[in-house]
């Protein structure tokens, strides 16, 4: 079972359907605490860690099969069915529980990522984190410095140093299943199912991972697919605009009941 972030809504009926946010790669539940808490004022919104993320079990394996069972099995302890968020690999993952799960899913809403596969490579992260010296770390300040020898967005320094275990001086990823398996995690599955619920592909203005060309493919699998933009914000649209996110957010989950 995923380790599980649980912000409960006070005063929302027991069996009221909650929201599930699915963080992408490299992320954990813990980077989408501040949206997570302002919805909760109207859902019950829970957010996992992944596996081979944040506190979730180490596996061999990273296929969006296995991580859409993973989400299945997270949304039957809560009553089998969920409104779901995921972002990047994570939109994925919810992409593959729609479709493989779609009695579960009561809505989707898919963050800057496309079921299509992608040519960029995450490998020069991966590098850079297993060359940061952890034995010499012990402030998160430390691994910052090591980090921005390789990486030079500060945000993404920032970002992953938030899944570093000062304390044990330990990444809270598996590297090697994820360096292994990323072959799958920039693909998407060849998969004869299709999620008729209602759906939103909501992407970054600045971001090119949901293109035009998309729009096909999406609609094979989607077919009640609507698609939307926030003007200002990148492929990490929830950090660089994330009042226009959860506004987003609220607005289609209304709109779905």
């Amino acid at each position: 079972m995923l380790t599980l972030t649980d912000h409960g809504a006070p005063g929302r009926a027991a069996d009221a359907t909650p929201l599930l946010i699915v963080h992408g790669l490299f992320g954990s539940g813990r980077n989408w605490g501040v949206i997570a808490r302002r919805l909760s004022d109207d859902w019950r919104v829970l957010t996992p860690d992944m596996r081979n993320h944040g506190d979730s079990p180490r596996t061999e394996t990273h296929s969006y099969p296995d991580l859409a069972a993973d989400l299945a099995e997270v949304i039957d302890s809560v009553g089998g069915r969920a409104h779901v968020v995921g972002h990047s690999m994570g939109g994925k993952a919810a992409m593959m529980l729609a479709l493989l799960h779609p009695e579960k899913v009561a809505s989707l809403l898919v963050a800057d990522i496309a079921p299509v596969s992608y040519s960029h490579s995450q490998q020069r992260f991966i590098d850079a984190m297993r060359a940061v010296d952890l034995t010499t770390v012990t402030k998160r300040s430390d691994a910052v410095t090591q980090l921005a020898r390789h990486v030079d967005d500060p945000a993404l320094q920032s970002f992953f140093t938030q899944s570093l275990d000062v304390k044990a001086r330990a990444w809270k990823y598996n590297l090697d299943t994820l360096e292994r398996e990323m072959p799958q995690i920039l693909s998407f599955p060849r998969i004869d199912a299709a999620y008729s619920g209602p759906t939103l592909f909501l992407s970054g203005g600045r971001s090119d991972y949901v293109r035009t060309e998309h729009r096909d493919t999406i609609r094979g699998l989607f077919p009640k697919a609507r698609f939307a933009k926030i003007p200002q914000a990148g492929h990490w649209l929830h950090a660089d605009d994330p009042r226009a996110f959860e506004a987003s957010v609220r607005a289609f989950l209304k709109a779905v009941g």
